[in-house]
């Protein structure tokens, strides 16, 4: 059974949070190493043990076993799966392929994008207004700071989390959300656009040329 959240002095986490966020995902599972499409992209939360692939998950058909996926190299989980275990205010939300999801650990970033007047408490990454961490990580090493921050879920904290994060990001400028959005294949879990879109490729003209043929002579009257 997943254990409820555990206090430790000030701090509040379920006992699988940290063990997740220090999993290797996306490895080949060294015990179907024969076998093909053997990524380990599982976790199950009740045994706190290594990352599963799906060959592994049939032995764990009783557990809550959630499925790791990945953007731009750094690993994600659908809000839709970690809401039912754990209280994610103030971690931000991305959607990708219209799935909600949040990422497993920090993203330093040196400079925040044009426009940012919000970033991560912990590790500098542009955020949305209104949220304080980036990532579950981010927010774990937020409660070192802030007694009151605990993942503990509260009644019809779901329905609320939801309405609020859509509500942000809606009150959010288009060009500073497209800037923040990122997107994935879910198929081949590879990453589709970065965070910032690309700028316009110049206007180039191609021009083909043609080389003259052999002139010909008028033919005799």
């Amino acid at each position: 059974m997943v254990g409820p959240v555990i206090r430790s002095g000030e701090e509040m986490w379920p006992p699988w949070l940290k063990p997740m966020l220090r999993t290797n995902f996306f490895m080949s599972c060294p015990v179907h190493s024969e076998m093909t499409k053997n990524e380990c992209n599982l976790y199950c939360l009740d045994c706190t043990g290594p990352a599963l692939c799906s060959y592994c998950h049939s032995f764990h058909k009783d557990h809550h076993v959630v499925q790791i996926r990945r953007s731009s190299y750094h690993n994600v989980i659908r809000v839709a799966e970690v809401s039912k275990f754990i209280d994610i205010t103030g971690v931000q939300t991305y959607i990708i392929n219209s799935a909600k999801i949040v990422f497993l650990n920090e993203r330093p970033q040196q400079r925040p994008g044009k426009g940012v007047t919000n970033t991560c408490q912990i590790c500098g990454r542009s955020l949305l207004d209104s949220f304080r961490f980036c990532s579950l990580g981010c927010k774990l090493g937020g409660m070192k700071r802030d007694s009151e921050l605990n993942f503990a879920i509260k009644p019809k904290l779901n329905k609320e989390m939801m309405q609020s994060s859509e509500s942000d990001e809606l009150s959010t400028p288009k060009k500073m959300r497209r800037g923040m959005e990122e997107t994935f294949d879910e198929e081949t879990n590879q990453n589709v656009r970065d965070g910032i879109s690309p700028g316009t490729p110049p206007n180039v003209s191609y021009r083909i040329s043609r080389r003259k043929g052999i002139p010909h002579r008028a033919p005799p009257f």
